[in-house]
């Protein structure tokens, strides 16, 4: 469906709004909390970090114990539901085989929001590099072993 220049895809029940060349804050989140263990967590950002600079532009990434925060801006002719699909199930997928299980590991839906301003972006990157501070497992950003960063804010 598309409404102007919007374009509204329309993913299990959360309606997502897609729009070229802006940014994007993504999370999505473990199934039932499910807590990742340091090696599940180097996969996932392994994979996040993958796609910058082949699907999208990634600014920043944080992969948390049970959740994942992406702050991202796609290419041209990708759409977001095939990026997380891609991410998503391909770490599902490695996850799943070094753990020796089996079944869904990520909720299906993910919380996304299109960033209206640059002033958003940088409070954005910010809230992702002082998610794991805010968490209370490390005392500074730059301890924490699963955050990315492609550009600094100051």
């Amino acid at each position: 469906m598309s409404i102007g220049d919007d374009t509204y895809a329309y993913c299990r029940r959360l309606p997502q709004l897609q729009r070229e060349h802006k940014n994007y804050f993504v999370t999505f989140c473990t199934k039932n909390r499910r807590v990742l263990d340091p090696e599940s967590r180097d996969i996932v950002l392994r994979e996040c970090v993958a796609q910058h600079g082949v699907s999208c532009w990634v600014h920043r990434a944080v992969v948390m114990p049970d959740h994942v925060h992406l702050l991202m801006a796609l290419f041209p002719a990708q759409s977001l539901q095939n990026v997380m699909r891609l991410i998503k199930g391909r770490t599902a997928r490695a996850i799943n085989m070094q753990s020796s299980r089996s079944g869904p590991l990520w909720q299906r839906e993910s919380f996304d929001h299109i960033l209206r301003r640059d002033e958003d972006l940088i409070e954005k990157a910010e809230y992702i590099a002082n998610n794991p501070v805010r968490a209370g497992l490390v005392a500074t950003p730059e301890e924490y072993r699963w955050l990315w960063i492609s550009w600094s804010t100051g």
